[in-house]
């Protein structure tokens, strides 16, 4: 038993310890940074680091199937969250429980090098809340007496806590805030980074002495980590925290990992409901009359997803929640029509089961979204994401995702661009196949029925939209039987910023004497008929269906070209089919859309004329890329593209064909930062009338950079696969340390100091955020995990330091530079 005062103190460090929770712990609330353990790090506490036993087992106790704990005589409660208050028992107390009893009989002494073995394995550092009695704290009264250790007048100043196990007790954590702000921040964008001309360096109370004793934090990549760590408590209403040094200087690839992995995926999650809603059909890219209101558009033959809306509009009035019905047969005409009232498509949802009202209700799959200002589920970002996503084991918003792509091709005819109205007549770069395959794998494959059943419903959706949309007209060329990016539509996109299309319309406003909004309704309206502005906007609305919008390689041509990337996802999904129509339909599939039956050897058939149309049309030896070929012109392109690597990750290049790539192709697009969109001679020279293009040299972007790296590695070429994903993993990590977090679109992948500094249009989703970074960017963020995967700990190690990749290279010995590919 516990003596009076000895109780009493106990049950003061715990009324503290309840006082002190709720100002660190964010545990309790709903936030988007899960609770504070998994956002701020490595767990520093040696009494949360899992035991590794070395003794036999007939040295443990009888309660316990673990090595004992050299921390005996002591009782250590342990609280969830940031903060730990460790009670320590006297020697006398410890001793007034018998040595006779059978469930207490103590363990045999440790010898000397037991105990600095044990405290080896578990990396222990001195408990620092324990009361001290002259210079000797009660840890060393106990029955270990033998690790006679004085204290130190600080343990803050220890050895061990110099190298990075310090903690940190915040008592203001506005104050600190405003002051760091003021200090550091010198151009006052609520970022600290490399441009910041403060002194980078401040002083931060010690929770050992709680804030008395104070010491300095230094350095950029620790001063915008501790003002990351201070917004987010600001966000939560703290007034104090506490802090563990290993947050602020925690490994950049470590952290950034998992403030993806457990962060950033959160954040880009939507999942349609009652309340969410009309948060998410609100379009903040359109600023009409008609966009005031948040919209939704439900297919004609979904009424329960038109009585699910009904009744959210009705539960909140004050959303203004308008709810339209489809027609069946959606027109390009009846498509424009909208365009003053944009609104959101329905997308798949599920039924729930209320077991506490017995009610049934809906709520819609999750998914993700890119970032910024996006909302939306998009086409082929999804497919990015979804890689990265299944990385991260969230593999029910990747499986959404799939969902939501069925529901599309059976109610809309094809996967959008993104579910808004005005993206009816577009779709994106196919990669429904490979994605029901990816995700059908991670849930249980063959075992799981369910995912049977997924896979099944994903490749009949997939048929359809092959034949619907990819291999009929106006997207497939007659002649050479390729498919080109050519989708219908009238008018100038809406969504596009008010003077985006300024310079092309001047000329036509001054033709007719009328101002440029004038002149934009009338061209809308069909009262002005003029054929090359219809030209103009055809390839415009093949660009932005590409996905690569946009780019000097496809402007004013884009939907007269049978481009090398969407042929080679095409040539993909015919694989892809023949393999499942083999296995899941017992070689027989029969498509209830057109009435036909066929078998694994019809689409091996295709996906075979399919790649001797591309090598004939597409291939250059000379060059060693897969061009783009003009099916109007009847001539192939000269435009080096990255692009030209997705024959190796869709399988349809030969050997010799990848190897003249990585001879000729390759040297040509690799950059400091990995792949560059295009070269620059393809690009050609820039000037006020010519401006850069955001997927032109000298740009990279995610998904060039995780396809070229998987077709790589099919054809037996990991080793350059691994040398560009560290290129591409340096930069982002780079720019991670130096800019305060920020995860971006794209990079200058030419630049080396600031990469995320991108001048074209549409800026740089992603850099937009004060404070703290809370989502990156989608298929960055999927680049990031994936592009690990490559890495390892020796590259990891130069990441973490950020050592660029010549440097890196250069140091590797003679066996290591063949993991590279030198």
């Amino acid at each position: 038993m516990l003596s009076p005062t000895a109780a009493a103190e106990q049950n003061d460090r715990a009324r503290t310890y309840r006082r002190h929770r709720r100002m660190s712990s964010l545990s309790e609330f709903n936030d988007p940074f899960s609770n504070a353990e998994i956002y701020y790090g490595p767990i520093t506490d040696p009494r949360k680091q899992p035991t590794r036993p070395f003794l036999s087992s007939s040295s443990q106790g009888p309660n316990n199937s673990s090595a004992p704990s050299i921390l005996a005589n002591k009782n250590t409660i342990s609280f969830p969250g940031s903060l730990t208050t460790t009670t320590t028992t006297t020697k006398s107390s410890a001793a007034s429980t018998s040595p006779t009893s059978p469930t207490t009989a103590p363990p045999p002494p440790l010898t000397s090098s037991q105990t600095a073995a044990l405290l080896s394995s578990r990396k222990l550092n001195r408990t620092r809340t324990m009361s001290v009695f002259g210079n000797v704290s009660d840890f060393k009264k106990g029955s270990i007496n033998e690790y006679n250790l004085k204290r130190r007048g600080s343990e803050d100043d220890s050895y061990l806590a110099a190298k990075g196990n310090r903690r940190f007790f915040i008592e203001d954590v506005d104050k600190t805030l405003e002051e760091l702000l003021a200090r550091e921040d010198t151009d006052k964008n609520y970022q600290i980074t490399i441009e910041d001309k403060g002194p980078k360096v401040i002083k931060i109370g010690t929770a050992n002495s709680n804030g008395y004793k104070s010491v300095n934090v230094r350095g950029t990549y620790m001063i915008s980590n501790l003002l990351q760590e201070l917004t987010i408590a600001k966000s939560f209403g703290r007034h104090q925290v506490f802090l563990d040094e290993a947050r602020l200087n925690e490994n950049p690839v470590n952290r950034l990992s998992r403030l993806i992995s457990n962060q950033f995926w959160n954040t880009l999650t939507r999942r349609v409901d009652l309340y969410s809603v009309g948060e998410i059909a609100m379009d903040t890219k359109i600023d009409a009359p008609g966009a005031k209101n948040p919209r939704i558009y439900v297919p004609y033959n979904c009424p329960d997803q038109y009585e699910f809306y009904i009744q959210a509009s009705q539960m909140n009035p004050s959303l203004k929640l308008e709810v339209e019905y489809l027609p069946k047969d959606i027109t390009p005409e009846y498509v424009k029509s909208l365009n003053g009232t944009p609104g959101l498509l329905a997308l798949a949802m599920e039924e729930h089961f209320n077991p506490s009202t017995g009610e049934k209700s809906l709520i819609g799959f999750p998914y993700a979204v890119p970032g910024g200002r996006f909302n939306e589920l998009y086409g082929w970002d999804s497919y990015m994401m979804a890689l990265g996503l299944i990385e991260s084991n969230k593999v029910d918003v990747a499986k959404g995702m799939v969902e939501h792509f069925i529901f599309e091709i059976e109610h809309y005819g094809k996967i959008l661009n993104a579910n808004r109205s005005y993206y009816l007549c577009r779709s994106q770069p196919p990669f429904l196949t490979d994605m029901a395959l990816e995700v059908f794998k991670k849930i249980g494959g063959d075992n799981n029925p369910n995912a049977v059943d997924l896979l099944k419903r994903a490749f009949k959706a997939a048929i359809k939209e092959y034949k619907s949309v990819w291999c009929s007209e106006p997207r497939l060329d007659p002649i050479t039987k390729l498919s080109c990016y050519h989708p219908n539509g009238l008018g100038i996109p809406p969504e596009t910023e008010p003077d985006h299309f300024d310079t092309i319309l001047l000329p036509f406003t001054r033709k007719y004497n009328v101002s440029l909004e004038e002149f934009r309704e009338m061209y809308n309206d069909g009262k002005i008929h003029e054929p090359q502005l219809d030209e103009f906007f055809l390839h415009d609305r093949g660009v932005r269906e590409s996905g690569h919008d946009t780019t000097y390689r496809f402007e004013g041509v884009c939907a007269y070209l049978a481009t090398i990337d969407l042929n080679a996802l095409l040539y993909k999904y015919e694989c892809d089919i023949a393999d499942v129509i083999e296995k899941y339909f017992d070689n027989k599939f029969h498509d209830t859309n057109d009435g036909t039956t066929t078998n694994s050897e019809h689409w091996r058939h295709l996906a075979s004329i399919r790649q001797k149309k591309i090598n004939k049309y597409m291939w250059d030896e000379e060059s060693g890329f897969f061009f783009d070929y003009n099916v109007k012109a009847k001539q192939r392109t000269s435009y080096e593209s990255a692009t030209t690597f997705w024959a190796l990750w869709a399988g349809l290049a030969t050997t010799e064909q990848a190897e003249i790539m990585v001879k000729k192709a390759l040297p040509k697009l690799e950059m400091l930062g990995g792949l560059v969109a295009c070269t620059e001679s393809s690009r050609g020279p820039i000037s006020i009338n010519r401006p850069v293009r955001q997927w032109d040299y000298p740009f990279g972007w995610a998904p060039h950079q995780i396809l070229a790296w998987e077709g790589l590695s099919n054809y037996d070429y990991k080793d350059i696969a691994t040398r560009l994903s560290y290129r591409w993993l340096y930069m982002m990590t780079k720019a991670f340390v130096d800019y305060n977090g920020i995860v971006v679109e794209k990079y200058d992948v030419t630049r080396g100091v600031d990469p995320h500094r991108v001048e074209a249009e549409y800026g740089n989703q992603g850099a937009d955020f004060k404070g703290v970074a809370t989502e990156g960017f989608g298929w960055v963020n999927a680049s990031y995990l994936l592009g690990s995967k490559y890495m390892n700990n020796h590259a990891r190690k130069a990441l973490g330091t950020c050592i660029p990749p010549q440097p890196f290279f250069n140091s590797l010995k003679g066996e290591e530079k063949k993991l590279y590919g030198l």
